[in-house]
């Protein structure tokens, strides 16, 4: 070998020597988002629309829209968006939902079993739901999906043969032969998302069967390891990990009273500085994902101050070096004022009596009082009816919207019209049950008070026989 190419050689190894680590945060950090292209044939959904979401993040699982597609006539739809990295995505028809995993950049071509989407049963939708069942077309062997759902079947085999050897016995042998089985039948792992998905859902096994003691699993599992946020089965394990950690479970922690540093000076600056003196909490983004764990539990516990908590998160959200933080902060805050006082209103696009389209953004400029109900609840009427004598006194300063819940424009208008005192604004969901989604609906009536400038004011608001009207007052005097 030439004298001058050993040289070469030796002078490349110092500069990778050079080169430093990568950042602990270097699978959360924000990939590019490339586009992913959805084609489906869902017969007996014609006329429909196919919801396209995905959770975020395991630790809030707040909703994120990524789009949605309208079924056409031959059953078909097709959709496009983007995702930076694999993504478990569910698609929903009305309520009836079923999850996949895509990559981005790929293309899929899926089919969903055939559905009688036309119940005209008078019943909660949320009842109504059921499992789609979703069949990916063209798919090989290699494939995220492929491969989970193989392992999924192992495992749930596995489990059902030594649920009781496991838990009850405590026979910590028997992890063992799933390893050797895992071995056998996925000797090569080279999804990552897969390889992520199999080493910890066999690490929430060992927690449970206490195969390891919680210091072992977190130096094998947790510890100079990346934060998968967006891994289902990663996530699982640190939110069992880490449920109650600060306050209970770590031993230098929860002699610390968060309270005070919560509230001083740099909050975030010093309660990152008390996380460090957790040893298993070594890295960063591992230490601020468990702060994020930490503050939303602090959020429902006596004693801590909220506003301070969604300083906290702004704070993190807005300046912390690690993408996958910023992201998970946000969502934590999104989380936490939903639907609280001040925060905005969920826009809506609903269908009037006389098939008008109306907008949240229509009634801007005067406060909104937002009524769901259906022809079918006792109860909706007797409010309803309740209702009748608000308007009149109030219909001047404050606009009133009752939502029907009933699948058909047609039941409502054929209600409305024999209740000829009902003379406010009505609209129907018809399949947009979105908005029932948005809004949280689970039961009826369900009252909501907007202010002028499309914020919420109270929610649940109270019901026209238990104090409406005080509300409304309050309202008019902010």
């Amino acid at each position: 070998m030439p004298e001058s190419f050993k040289t070469l050689c030796f002078y490349c190894g110092l500069l990778l020597l050079a080169i430093p680590a990568l950042p602990q945060d270097t699978l959360s950090a924000k990939a590019l988002p490339l586009p992913v292209t959805v084609t489906g044939y869902a017969p007996g959904a014609e006329g429909k629309r196919v919801r396209i979401t995905t959770s975020g993040d395991g630790l809030t699982n707040m909703e994120k829209v990524l789009t949605s597609a309208g079924v056409e006539a031959n059953g078909r739809f097709s959709a496009t968006f983007n995702l930076p990295r694999t993504t478990e995505v569910i698609f929903a028809i009305q309520f009836h939902t079923a999850g996949v995993y895509l990559e981005p950049g790929e293309k899929y071509d899926l089919r969903i079993a055939p559905m009688n989407y036309d119940d005209y049963s008078d019943k909660d939708p949320f009842l109504q739901s059921q499992n789609l069942t979703l069949e990916l077309l063209h798919t090989h062997t290699e494939s995220v999906n492929s491969l989970i759902a193989r392992f999924d079947s192992l495992y749930d085999s596995f489990l059902l043969d030594n649920f009781n050897a496991l838990y009850r016995e405590r026979k910590k042998n028997r992890v063992d032969s799933l390893h050797a089985l895992l071995d056998r039948e996925f000797p090569v792992r080279k999804n990552p998302y897969f390889d992520a998905y199999v080493r910890y859902k066999v690490a929430s096994l060992e927690q449970l069967s206490q195969y390891y003691n919680p210091a072992i699993l977190a130096a094998k599992y947790l510890s100079a390891k990346p934060v998968l946020f967006w891994n289902r089965e990663y996530m699982d394990f640190f939110n069992n990990y880490f449920t109650k950690y600060i306050t209970v479970t770590s031993i230098p922690l929860h002699k610390i009273d968060f309270k005070p540093l919560l509230t001083g000076n740099q909050p975030v600056k010093n309660m990152l500085n008390a996380l460090s003196s957790d040893t298993i909490l070594d890295t960063g983004p591992l230490r601020e994902m468990a702060l994020l764990k930490g503050l939303l539990e602090f959020y429902s516990l006596p004693g801590y101050d909220r506003p301070a908590i969604l300083e906290a998160l702004k704070t993190l959200h807005e300046q912390s070096q690690f993408e996958g933080t910023r992201e998970v902060a946000g969502n934590c805050i999104l989380y936490l004022e939903r639907l609280q006082p001040g925060s905005t209103a969920p826009e809506f696009s609903l269908t009037d009596r006389n098939g008008k389209e109306l907008t949240l953004n229509d009634f801007k400029g005067k406060p909104l009082l937002l009524c769901f109900w259906t022809t079918w609840c006792t109860e909706c009427l007797t409010e309803m009816d309740l209702l009748v004598p608000l308007y009149e006194k109030y219909k001047e300063q404050i606009n009133f919207l009752s939502v029907s819940a009933d699948k058909y424009l047609s039941k409502m208008v054929l209600f409305i019209d024999l209740k000829k005192e009902y003379t406010w604004n009505f609209a129907n969901l018809g399949d947009r049950l979105e908005t029932l989604l948005d809004y949280e609906i689970r039961s009826y009536p369900f009252f909501v008070l907007i202010d002028s400038r499309g914020r919420i004011f109270r929610y649940p608001a109270a019901a026209p026989g238990g104090g409406l009207e005080h509300q409304i007052v309050q309202l008019l005097h902010e």
